[in-house]
């Protein structure tokens, strides 16, 4: 056997591998011992057909696929030993030439972290606040909420609910056909496609009007994106909302406590606050991992890249059946094949496993650990939130591999508050220690290290974000 090696970007090498003749020759014996017990031959019993007559009868193809199915796993695997490799997936392989036998095999290994000088990363905090206009803002929709609709003999203005005929046909499809259809009338809304509610500003009762709008790039009938639709429309009867008073009776009669007009608006503004500074942590948090993945020099191979890809795509399908629909009819939705969709969450895949693989190589350099103690509080916290179910909780984090899921997500946890407190000057930087070579980084668990190949299980209560690539 003759090997070359070329290492490419991406944490991958390509093998070069050429089989000598005699190898070849002994895997054809092999593969015609195995073949002839099968075989039947003309003239033969099973099992006696000479090499050359089998050969002749079932054709050399045949033989050698034969041949090859044990010969080039067994050759890959030797040249990978040889080399001192250790893959983390199976290698892409490429036979380019038959006889001599020689082909390509394309070795996925570890991902390389370096962290650059992440202890000088300072990032500033920005100011959370609620103004009044967001708080009249809220109230505003729980006033729409107790609203009441009036009837009203006067054209058609924004903000009425009106109740109308209407049809719709597009390069002769009828794509609308609906009777008393009720539509609130707001500038700029999409449906049923933008500009529609502008068109019914100023009607009357009983009024019929005819109108074409062009349809939307992203309009459901993918063909028909940019067509001219005609619409006909007839108005039945036209609605004002009439809001009830903001005093002390409203509040009560929203049924949560509130004695007073004024006890609302400070619980409202309180609620605001509190989903603001969640809002700017969860910011803070993205930007500081960025600023770490932008100091570091990551490397891995495509393989884990296109692992995270599927992880994504299983989510977007998992929520879509919670709405029942499909990702089928999604895509048909959007006019977009799966192909576009990889492509398309291809970036986010990238970003989530280089913040994964950062944010570990930070935890080993910090040196933040989980006590067994911590891991028990963190599973009877998760325990006592599942209710009924907490003993059960309890139960599926007795194993080992759950335990261990659990620690990652506690690390990874820990890990980004500490980068935070860095980035924000909140804490002293532990003294800095001669920074260390690039190492391969295996794959660790949920929220800490992208595994292609596993799936763990996800732990309630985990404060990481949806596109956080599933670890082991």
């Amino acid at each position: 056997m003759k090997v070359s090696t070329e290492k490419t970007e991406g944490r991958q090498v390509v093998l070069e591998i050429g089989a000598e003749a005699e190898e070849v020759e002994r895997s054809l014996d092999g593969a015609y011992k195995r073949l002839v017990q099968r075989a039947q031959v003309p003239g033969f019993r099973k099992g006696k057909a000479p090499r050359d007559m089998l050969e002749r009868y079932i054709g050399r193809g045949a033989l050698l696929e034969e041949a090859l199915e044990r010969l080039v796993p067994q050759l890959l695997n030797q040249a990978i030993n040889e080399q001192g490799l250790e893959p983390i997936a199976q290698p892409d392989i490429e036979i380019t030439q038959i006889e001599p036998l020689t082909f390509k095999a394309t070795v996925p290994l570890s991902p390389t972290v370096e962290l650059g000088d992440y202890r000088n990363i300072s990032i500033e905090q920005e100011p959370v606040s609620v103004s009044d206009e967001d708080v009249d803002h809220v109230i505003q929709q729980l006033r729409a909420q107790q609203g009441t609709w009036v009837p009203v003999e006067r054209p058609v203005q924004f903000g009425d609910m009106v109740t109308i005929n209407v049809t719709g046909n597009a390069d002769g499809k009828d794509i609308l056909d609906k009777k008393d259809l009720q539509i609130q009338v707001h500038q700029g809304i999409p449906f049923p496609v933008p500009g529609f509610s502008e068109q019914l500003e100023g009607m009357v009762k009983g009024q019929d009007k005819e109108f074409t709008i062009a349809l939307p790039d992203e309009n459901a009938a993918g063909e028909l994106a940019g067509k001219d639709c005609i619409f006909k429309v007839n108005v039945g009867e036209i609605k004002e909302q009439h809001l009830p008073e903001l005093d002390d009776e409203f509040a009560k009669s929203l049924g949560q406590g509130f004695e007073t007009a004024d006890a609302l608006r400070e619980d409202i503004a309180s609620h605001l606050q509190d989903m603001a500074q969640q809002n700017a942590r969860r910011s803070y948090e993205d930007k500081a991992i960025d600023a770490l993945i932008e100091s570091s020099t990551i490397e891995f191979p495509a393989v884990i890249a296109e692992k995270e890809i599927d992880r994504l795509i299983s989510g977007q399908e998992s929520e879509l059946q919670a709405r029942k629909l499909s990702l089928e009819d999604y895509l048909r939705s959007q006019n977009k094949s799966r192909e576009e969709l990889r492509e398309e969450l291809k970036p986010v895949a990238i970003k989530n496993i280089s913040g994964s693989l950062a944010l570990g190589k930070l935890a080993e350099a910090e040196k933040i650990e989980v006590s067994a103690a911590e891991l028990d509080e963190e599973i009877e916290i998760m325990a006592t939130n599942a209710g009924e179910q907490g003993e059960n909780m309890r139960q599926l984090f007795q194993s080992p591999g759950t335990r261990k899921s659990l620690e990652n997500v506690i690390i990874t946890r820990k890990t980004v508050q500490r980068l935070v407190q860095i980035a924000s000057g909140e804490a002293e930087a532990q003294p800095a220690e001669a920074e260390p070579q690039a190492e391969q980084v295996q794959p660790q668990s949920n929220e800490a290290q992208p595994d292609p190949d596993q799936d763990q299980p996800e732990a309630a209560g985990d404060e990481s974000k949806s596109g956080t690539p599933d670890t082991d």
